[in-house]
């Protein structure tokens, strides 16, 4: 810089004005001085991160299955006779009662088959009594020799004979009546009806494309089918033998496809009498009041029942576990704001938390949100977790 001036000061000679000497050398000392600040590099600041602390409390531990709804009792209506659907006499999607009407077939042929059985059956009630009328006037005259003995065992055939045509003609005739009351169709059982599988007009009967025609649903109670390993089956089985308190004696949640519990608590009601050799699971069903029938067949369905309560465990957010390779980890800030990552040993989930055996203690501080931000033994800005309050509240 002396150099500088010293040269500006010599060129003073040349008629150089000084007021345009010093710009030059204010220019040169401010330049100067703006390098030097460039060439200064600033740290960056700590990352921020958002932590909460390790929590501790009695915490309910809940086990799930997931399954689906189905009716108590699932009629399927059979047209059991062929002819043309001519009426539907419900409502789909309705209750119906037992004995309703819900179907007519086309009743025209059946009704005549069942005037010719009612006349081949007077008929032949018309030839037993004419045989009856022979063997009597037989008997009488056999004591006075009019007759002789085989006259009397040709008119015992006869009549006997007779008598079989009578019975069977009396057989066609019920056969006729049930085929003729098959044109009605009826729900078996109290229900909800469902949806018409076929149209009017269409042939209906067992052999058709349309044999099914309808579903009724028996809905209160309700089941619900959840799949139990072999392990959870032979635990309940085990409980149950020991006399304890069984998880089939638990009361029972379902958890609808919103996410909200039902009202009514469930209660074990059947295992299934084999184990699935592909899933190695057991079926087994649990039964659900469902009154006004919110509940339907084929909805979603998560059960759940609490198996045990943990005392004093600990708690930190789901969002906080690194799952690394199978290890499940943490960044836990210390006092001086460092980071340490340390291995967890982890168990069940409650909520959007998990409960945590082995590897934290309680208050320590662990990273929710900015984990791929820490590095071991840098430096973080903590800042508090929003949303911990709510997920430890739900």
């Amino acid at each position: 810089m002396k150099v500088i001036l010293t040269r500006l000061t010599d060129r003073q000679s040349d008629h150089q004005p000084k007021r345009s000497i010093c710009s030059l050398a204010l220019m040169l000392v401010f330049m100067t001085t703006a390098c030097e600040k460039e060439k200064q590099i600033q740290a960056p600041p700590p990352p921020v991160v958002q932590v909460t602390e390790v929590q501790q409390r009695n915490v309910p531990v809940y086990q799930e299955w997931v399954g689906s709804l189905d009716g108590m009792v699932n009629a399927q209506i059979l047209a059991q006779i062929s002819g043309y659907l001519i009426k539907q006499h419900y409502q789909e999607g309705q209750r119906v009662k037992k004995g309703q009407l819900l179907y007519e077939i086309d009743p025209r042929v059946f009704q005549a088959a069942l005037d010719g059985a009612r006349s081949n059956l007077a008929r032949q009630e018309a030839l037993l009594k004419t045989a009856r009328l022979d063997m009597d006037r037989v008997q009488r005259l056999l004591p006075e020799k009019a007759v002789s003995v085989r006259d009397r065992d040709n008119a015992v055939g006869r009549e006997a004979s007779v008598l079989a045509e009578v019975m069977a003609a009396r057989s066609a005739v019920d056969s006729a009546q049930l085929q003729l009351g098959f044109t009605k169709i009826t729900s078996p059982i109290d229900g909800i009806a469902g949806l018409s599988k076929t149209q009017l007009g269409n042939l209906v009967g067992p052999g058709s494309s349309n044999a099914v025609l309808t579903t009724v649903s028996q809905v209160d109670p309700i089941k619900a089918f959840i799949p139990l390993s072999e392990q959870q089956y032979l635990e309940f089985v085990r409980e149950r033998q020991n006399g304890g308190e069984s998880k089939q004696d638990r009361p029972l949640e379902l958890i609808l496809a919103d996410g909200s519990t039902y009202p009514h608590p469930g209660k074990f009601f059947f295992a299934d009498r084999q184990v699935d050799v592909r899933t190695g699971t057991i079926q087994a069903a649990i039964l659900f009041p469902n009154p006004g029938s919110f509940l339907r067949p084929g909805q979603y369905a998560r059960v759940r029942a609490i198996v045990k309560n943990r005392e004093g465990a600990l708690l930190v957010p789901q969002r906080a576990i690194i799952d690394m390779q199978g290890r499940k980890l943490v960044a836990v800030v210390n006092a001086d704001n460092t980071v340490a990552i340390r291995p967890v040993v982890t168990a069940e989930n409650v909520d959007t938390l998990i409960v945590v055996e082995q590897g934290l203690q309680v208050g320590e501080r662990v990273i929710v949100e900015g984990i791929q931000k820490a590095r071991a033994g840098a430096k973080v800005d903590p800042k508090p977790y929003a949303d911990v309050s709510a997920a430890s509240g739900s």
